[in-house]
């Protein structure tokens, strides 16, 4: 762990910094599988907010 003196001779501990990279675009694949997500994501919300709805309107 690296160690650094402050003044009045305090000691003070500093995380290790990650190893950074640079990201990368999606893929074909992945873009692909995003859309499958969001599309059932958005059927999911839909049918909750229908089934809400009509259950309101019952009452």
């Amino acid at each position: 762990m690296p160690y650094t003196t402050e003044e009045g001779g305090r000691l003070n501990n500093f995380a290790s910094e990650p190893k950074m990279y640079q990201a990368e675009p999606p893929t074909k694949g992945q873009i692909r599988n995003y859309i499958i997500l969001s599309v059932g994501a958005i059927a999911l919300v839909g049918g909750m907010l229908y089934v809400a709805f009509a259950v309101s309107a019952l009452g």
